[in-house]
């Protein structure tokens, strides 16, 4: 590319210095200061050879010394001055590179091909007339001289746009090609082109025509940008905020997990950029959502994910979502005549069947307009070559793979032609296996220069294996290097210092390095628990990182597989494989969305919803890959996928998803709701309903481990030893609910890393540390929807009560009972927390009452830091909680009322630490384990009128009359307040009570009847201790030393050491637990008719025990 666009523009030099006149000239040089730095090199290296002393009138230059000369001509132009005719070598110059020979009609120029140019007599010389300051259309003649096709000037762009390609003058020929259907048209559009061959152009071209049909201020219109993952969107963000920010858009990025908070931070966005993912909880409720119906251009890049297993059906209910969205808000257009048709551009590089994309896309009109553009199109030529080995069927996966890193060396030094390659490889360990390999088989480091180049990145590297290897010119990258090392290493592989890098296929999806040759060692890769073949999309996307266009005119791919399969990815290379859909894989989750949405609300509707989905395109001109019989019509491929519609809706309905009549009309439960609101899967429901109601929190723990959400994070081999340090060992802290034996499935994986965070376990591998985010994005929404599901069902107090605690854990990430609490306050981290920890400042409380001074010192902070932990912990809301009984006593039911404080109201009203939607959840339960009473306290409804009453009812339970209090945070460890208390029925005590009351327990109960008989009109109360954290009324268990000899028992790692092993309880309380035991079964055998003489004898058994 870049000897194309020196010859052209040599060519064009040597015309206009020697036929055109000296304004002309000057016009020329003005135009060429736009130019990249290599590029002025040829145009001055022009002007020194043909020896032309008087190019400019200028006086003041014509005695000036060459350098002088040159600065001055490419000096930056002034303010104001046109810049659309500067070149983009990347765009234009592979066009013209892919059209040697070429002839300018309109303008008047005559090009010859270099090679033609150098065979003519140098006296030859054909006139033209000088590159205007506003470019025209180009026509691209071929090498037969017919006209091949036109580039499209930058000119054509109103000017209030035309900033956006200031980079280059025209538009390359794909682009061209396709500005007249997206400038000039509102159809929906799809094309198929090549890696690199300028596709975000397109996008652009798009936006840029709704600007045009909108009036300013834009207020009223969204544009989203989809891409498949968070990468990509990163870039486009970043991109298109430089580009489209001076003009008046503003680009927001959508991609975490989080709902509300970004919801109001788009609302201001003209441009969003999300995922699928994103964008499917947005859409969930986008009928009370008007950010959605203001949506008027929705871009998809990469639509061929469409096709992929586990994103595809995302994707696919998505943009069906949206046309269902679109259809509405045209009705509702149609009432208020306004224009507000949605607008689909999808972009791709493999798409074999387009026309099936268009038709999926299609408008009022008719199928999308597409276009296909095939491999000649590409800036760089690509070879591909496919490389077959012996693979025996007794050698496993990991040998074959591990036999091909010693193969990588020697393919290398035959495709590279020592520039930059890109070795993809299965695994992460694999990667880093590979590239130690290399680094002693080849060497890679070309001068002394070069090595010190290498030694300065080195000099930046955290991770002492990556640091050495890179002194080699080897280095790797996969998402388990560290942010920062990760950084250094694109920057040398894109520079050219770094001259091979090894990476896992992820890369692939993700940032942007090209490189000369890209080698994928290995076809098979490790993904749901087992070796699968690389999908035809990622071998795609793989090969698409070959060629730099800004260096290269050609570039290489290799692919190493096993001889078994290289037929297969020989023709899985030529583009062949037709894109299916994987809808009818997930469609029972997606059913249940549309059925809350109300979008589906009978059999007849939901095979309606089926029309506007790519499944059903695919299915009538393929049957046989969706399990259809091959060669029936259109009616009978309809009847088949309405009976797989109503298989997958009677399994909704079998676990209370959703509700059907006999006329088969779908209504949703507020499950159902739940489900499609916190996108749970289907399975994972399933196992909700698993949960008996008598679980620990240890046992929910274990099922939330095997949510279908964590499927996705796999076990690996190394590390096992660093997941079973972290459940056992003698030496180390471990995890509070050790799991039997070794750590040996994903599942146990999952609960482990779980364990650790909660328990505030350092993990130093950056990689679980990453599977540790993953699995905690993913458990806040989990647990969150297990804990308003058991809400709903109304199951046991003892699971509910677990399942509000387990959510608080995974938002605070520590667990209920932690002594790290300070963990939770801003500007404290890890380290600051540990050392509060072990000067004793174990809660908010202790905190508190610590003087600042103090603080600092343990902090090794300095002064105010110490005030202002202080504050914060000041206005954290504190409460307190009373409970009183209402003197109306019955034999079955009593009334008591519960009341909610804020201690520290008027600190709260000046400053809140607390975010605001900050709750409590008030939560009653009995002796039963049934739930008595549930709410959600919010604190502005506390901060409004000072606190919360309410007057419940409850009902006498079976096994007892104690009833249990909760007070739970919805966001912090540490403001929890539990309390017992014993409500006061008329008449005998229930039979069947197994609870067995502590002595102080006995006597609260008795002189709490007392007081009923003496004042039978006052009320029973039993108050909380204020404060943030309760202190128990218990006496202090005994502690004895444990049996470690550990040298230093205050610096080692066992707790026992520290605070000693509690003393198991005396035989006086033993006695105390029988004596009160036995009092409690006179008490109940009094409300039987036994015999005479039983009576006497258990009543004189009771007394003599006593007594």
């Amino acid at each position: 590319s870049e000897l194309g666009i020196s010859n052209s523009l040599k060519s064009q030099s040597e015309f206009n210095f020697r036929n055109a006149n000296s304004d002309n000239s000057t016009s020329f040089l003005n135009d060429c200061k736009g130019h990249s730095r290599q590029q002025q090199k040829h145009i001055v290296h022009l002007y020194d050879n043909l020896n032309c002393p008087n190019i400019s009138h200028n006086s003041e230059e014509k005695d000036k010394s060459p350098n002088s000369f040159r600065k001055s001509l490419f000096k930056k132009p002034l303010a104001g001055t046109d810049c659309s005719s500067s070149f983009e070598k990347s765009v234009l110059c592979s066009e013209i590179n892919g059209f040697r020979n070429f002839a300018v009609k309109e303008n008047g120029y005559g090009v010859m091909d270099s090679t033609n140019r150098r065979n003519q007599s140098e006296s030859y010389v054909k006139k033209a007339r000088v590159l205007p300051m506003v470019p025209q259309s180009l026509n691209l003649k071929d090498a037969t001289g017919k006209n091949s096709g036109t580039l499209r000037p930058v000119t054509e762009i109103s000017v209030q746009f035309r900033s956006v390609f200031k980079e280059f003058p025209y538009f390359n020929y794909i682009q061209s090609k396709a500005l007249d259907d997206l400038l000039y048209t509102d159809r929906n559009f799809v094309i198929c082109s090549p890696t690199g061959s300028g596709k975000t152009v397109i996008f652009e071209l798009a936006i840029i025509r709704l600007l045009m049909e909108v009036p300013k201020p834009w207020s009223n219109i969204k544009i989203v940008y989809m891409a498949p993952i968070k990468a990509l969107c990163s870039q486009r963000h970043d991109d298109w905020k430089a580009k489209f920010g001076p003009i008046g858009l503003n680009c927001k990025e959508l991609t975490g997990d989080t709902e509300m908070d970004e919801y109001f931070e788009i609302l201001d966005a003209h441009i969003i950029m999300t995922t699928p993912e994103k964008w499917d909880i947005m859409t969930r409720k986008w009928r009370d959502n008007s950010l959605v119906q203001l949506v008027r251009l929705f871009l998809i890049d990469e639509i061929h994910v469409v096709k992929d297993q586990c994103r595809g059906a995302t994707l696919e209910v998505v943009v069906s979502r949206m046309k269902t969205c679109q259809s509405a808000t045209l009705r509702v257009s149609r009432q208020s005549d306004i224009d507000a048709t949605l607008r689909f551009v999808a972009v791709s590089a493999t798409i074999p069947n387009i026309e099936d994309i268009a038709e999926w896309l299609s408008d009022r009109k008719g199928p999308a307009v597409f276009m296909k553009m095939d491999e000649s199109y590409r800036p760089v030529k690509l070879r591909k070559v496919v490389l077959g080995f012996p693979f025996s069927n007794a050698q496993s996966e990991f040998r074959f793979d591990l036999s091909l890193n010693y193969k990588t060396a020697s393919i290398i030094q035959t495709y590279s032609e020592q520039k930059p390659t890109l070795v993809f490889c299965a695994t992460r360990k694999g990667v880093q296996q590979a590239a130690s390999i290399l680094a002693k088989d080849a060497k890679f480091v070309m001068s002394i220069e070069h090595k010190q180049r290498l030694q300065k990145y080195s000099n930046s590297i955290k991770e002492s294996k990556l640091r050495d290897l890179l002194l080699y010119g080897v280095g790797y990258h996969h998402a388990g290097v560290d942010l920062s090392d990760r950084k250094c290493t694109e920057a040398a592989f894109t520079a050219g210092d770094l001259p091979v890098l090894f990476t896992t296929s992820t890369l692939a999806m993700g940032v942007n390095l090209p490189a000369h040759l890209v080698v994928i060692k290995s076809t098979m890769h490790y993904a749901a628990g087992m070796f699968q073949e690389y999908s035809e999309t990622d071998i795609l996307q793989m090969i698409g990182r070959a060629g730099r266009p800004q260096f290269d005119t050609t570039a290489t791919a290799v692919i190493m597989t096993r001889n078994q399969t290289k037929d297969l990815y020989t023709q899985m290379i030529s583009g062949a494989q037709t894109i299916e859909s994987s809808l009818h894989k997930h469609l029972v989750e997606h059913l249940n969305a549309e059925i809350v949405l109300h979008t589906i609300t009978d059999v007849s509707v939901a095979l309606e919803w089926i029309r506007s989905t790519f499944l059903y395109i695919r299915a009538l001109k393929n049957p046989n890959h969706y399990d259809f019989a091959t060669g029936i019509n259109r009616a009978g491929i309809e009847a088949k996928l309405q009976e797989l519609c109503l298989k997958n809706l009677h399994a909704l309905s079998s676990i209370g998803l959703i509700k059907m009549d006999e006329e088969i009309n779908f209504k949703p439960t507020e499950i159902g709701k739940l489900m499609a609101r916190y996108c749970i899967a289907f399975d994972t429901m399933k196992l909700f309903q698993m949960f008996t109601g008598n679980e620990t929190l240890a046992e929910m723990v274990t099922l939330i481990s095997k949510c279908k959400e964590f499927t996705d994070v796999q076990l690996r081999v190394n590390e096992k030893k660093t997941l079973n340090t972290l459940n056992k060992d003698k030496n180390r802290t471990t995890i509070r609910f050790p799991m039997e034996g070794k750590i040996r499935t994903n599942e146990m994986k999952v609960n482990c890393l779980i364990q650790a965070q909660l328990g505030c376990i350092s993990i130093q591998d950056f990689a679980l540390t990453q599977d540790t985010g993953k699995i905690f994005r993913n458990g806040l929404r989990v647990t969150k929807c297990l804990s308003e599901v058991l809400e709903q069902q109304e199951k046991c107090f003892s699971i509910l009560l677990n399942a509000l605690i387990l959510n608080k854990c995974f938002r605070a990430k520590l667990w209920e009972n932690s002594t790290y609490a300070s963990r939770q306050l801003e500007k404290i981290g890890a380290t600051m927390s540990s050392a509060m920890v072990h000067a004793g400042l174990t809660t908010f409380q202790k905190i508190e009452d610590t003087n600042a001074r103090e603080l600092e010192l343990i902090v090794n902070r300095h002064p105010p830091f110490g005030n202002q932990i202080k504050e914060a912990i000041i206005h954290l809301p504190k409460y307190e909680l009373n409970v009183e009984q209402i003197a109306r006593y019955h034999a079955s039911v009593s009334e008591i009322l519960v009341t909610v404080n804020l201690t520290n109201y008027e600190q709260l009203q000046k400053r809140r630490t607390a975010p605001d939607n900050h709750f409590t959840s008030l939560i009653i339960g009995d002796a039963d384990n049934k739930v008595v009473f549930k709410q959600k306290i919010t604190d502005s409804l506390l901060l409004k009128s000072g606190k919360y009453t309410k007057k419940i009812e409850v009902r006498r339970a079976h096994k007892g009359e104690e009833l249990s209090i909760k007070l739970i945070s919805s966001d912090y460890v540490g403001l929890d307040i539990q309390q017992t208390y014993i409500a006061f029925y008329s008449g005998p005590k229930r039979f069947g009570t197994h609870h067995i009351y502590e002595k102080h327990d006995i006597e609260r109960t008795q002189s709490a009847k007392q007081k009923h008989t003496a004042t039978p009109t006052t009320r029973p109360s039993v108050n909380e201790t204020k404060g943030l954290s309760r202190e128990s009324t218990c006496p202090e268990p005994v502690k004895r030393l444990c049996n470690h000899f550990c040298k230093n028992k205050d610096t080692c790692g066992h707790e026992c050491c520290k605070f000693g092993v509690t003393v198991a309880p005396s035989s006086a309380t033993r006695t105390t637990k029988m004596i009160s035991y036995l009092s409690d079964l006179k008490s109940r055998n009094e409300t039987f008719s036994a015999p005479l003489v039983k009576r006497l004898k258990v009543f004189f058994l009771g007394c003599s025990k006593i007594s």
